[in-house]
């Protein structure tokens, strides 16, 4: 009998993170203040402590796990490491898939390997309480667990179309003990000056972002910091153990470097930890195809520019050079609501400018046929979010058939999705529709980026 799972012992989780920044051919083009002046580091100390800063400018190649964070993570890692051999059956495919189970996690997704992180370096600085926003809940109620286990308190704003589609991701942020409000609210400046001008508007990652940020800044005390699961440099930093653990166990299943290496992406985390581990093997000559998938509806790698752009609606965050839809973008309220970013990581965005990564985008639809696919072959039901890899992990299986070629494919199973049945159910009654970005609405959107500096 074939071997489906392939496992590690806990004294083989990885000791250190890995950091791209110290790889890359051409270093990346650093943050600047609003006015277009570099940002100093402590610039940023009024919204992470600065244990954070230091990670977030780092160049350091790898960078130490605290064994404090690695007895927390071992509820959960080392992740399996599968095989989708039904799947591949199904597709009479030479093709090999592997997937990393990420979905194992007590908050049922990748998110809780930098949420852990960040509320333990918050703790040790001294802060008492965090703040954030989430799209589809995942990392809201990550960093709730997160914050439970380590003694902070927390606040979550939710993404208003994901807090009314998704209302048990609000009940597990309030079973770990968080506060979680939607998005826009009525609780902030920024959260009020959105409703005003549009009172019905679902929400998107940039107003919650802008509303958390806010909310940080103004306690008194100085005890709240803004925490985030994606985008920075940090972030993506301890995502990569996703990616380090795989590398272990591909020799454990005596395969070599896979030939595609696959990730959905929306702000970069889970993509980034499955894949910056490869992208230095790439960088060092090894021939890796490496694909992040994106919604057709929110495109930033493959409809928008390389440029500077805020994180946030409001413009509190400092400037990153990123592919952006333009900070004032508002998405549809597609169903992966943890992919309705207006832009895409700074290392992830580099590293696509770099030709390094070949990014992908996929509807809705397509990813909720190949998500029904998967359920019906291999049993797991995906979140929204991780039907983009599969739909593109199908994809390259069938391309290996037709080439006659037996590819390895890795991709990242980043969560399950058994607190998205609201989306499987409308698209099982045909009530989800096909949507791509308009032409019209991009050019309308990056309107709001055209005075902002650019990248040279």
């Amino acid at each position: 009998m074939p071997t489906k799972k392939f496992l590690l012992e806990e004294k083989d989780i990885p000791r250190q993170w890995y950091n791209l920044a110290a790889d890359l051919p051409t270093p990346m083009h650093p943050p600047l203040c609003p006015d277009g002046s570099p940002l100093k580091p402590e610039m940023l100390e009024r919204v992470f402590p600065g244990n954070i800063i230091e990670q977030e400018v780092s160049r350091s190649r790898w960078i130490d796990i605290p064994e404090e964070i690695l007895e927390i993570l071992t509820l959960w890692r080392p992740a399996p490491l599968r095989r989708a051999l039904r799947l591949e059956k199904y597709l009479k495919t030479p093709a090999r898939i592997y997937y990393k189970d990420e979905s194992v996690s007590p908050a049922g997704s990748h998110k809780p390997n930098t949420a852990v992180a960040q509320a333990w370096y918050n703790k040790k600085f001294g802060i008492k309480r965090l703040t954030t926003e989430t799209g589809a809940g995942q990392w809201g109620s990550a960093l709730a667990f997160a914050c439970n286990l380590i003694g902070l308190k927390c606040r979550v704003y939710m993404v208003r179309i994901s807090f009314d589609q998704k209302p048990m991701r609000k009940t597990m942020m309030q079973t770990w003990g968080a506060e979680c409000l939607a998005s826009p609210s009525p609780h902030t400046h920024a959260g009020r000056a959105i409703l005003k001008e549009m009172p019905h508007t679902p929400g998107s990652l940039g107003i919650a972002i802008s509303e958390a940020v806010e909310d940080a800044l103004s306690d008194k005390s100085g005890k709240s910091r803004y925490t985030l699961g994606s985008v920075l440099n940090h972030v993506l930093l301890h995502q990569t153990i996703i990616g380090l653990e795989a590398k272990k166990q591909l020799k454990i299943a005596r395969e070599k470097n896979p030939d595609v290496v696959i990730g959905c992406v929306g702000g970069g985390s889970n993509f980034a930890g499955i894949a910056f581990p490869f992208i230095c093997d790439k960088i060092h000559g090894e021939k890796i195809e490496i694909i992040p998938v994106e919604p057709t509806a929110c495109p930033s790698l493959t409809k928008g520019p390389f440029t500077y752009d805020f994180g946030d609606v409001a413009g509190l965050t400092p400037l990153l050079p990123m592919y952006t839809l333009g900070h004032r973008f508002v998405p549809e309220p597609i169903h992966a609501g943890g992919l309705r970013y207006h832009g895409m990581a700074p290392l992830v965005s580099h590293a696509a400018a770099q030709g390094l990564i070949k990014p992908q985008a996929y509807d809705q639809l397509k990813c909720y046929e190949s998500a029904l696919l998967w359920a019906r072959t291999e049993g797991t039901i995906p979140a929204p979010e991780t039907s983009h890899a599969i739909a593109c992990a199908i994809d390259e299986a069938k391309k290996a058939k037709q080439e006659g070629k037996q590819k390895v494919i890795l991709f990242c199973y980043s969560g399950h999705g058994l607190m998205d049945l609201s989306g499987y159910d409308k698209f099982l009654s045909g009530k989800l529709t096909k949507y791509a970005l308009p032409k019209n609405k991009l050019r309308q959107s990056l309107k709001a980026i055209k005075n902002l500096p650019r990248i040279k």
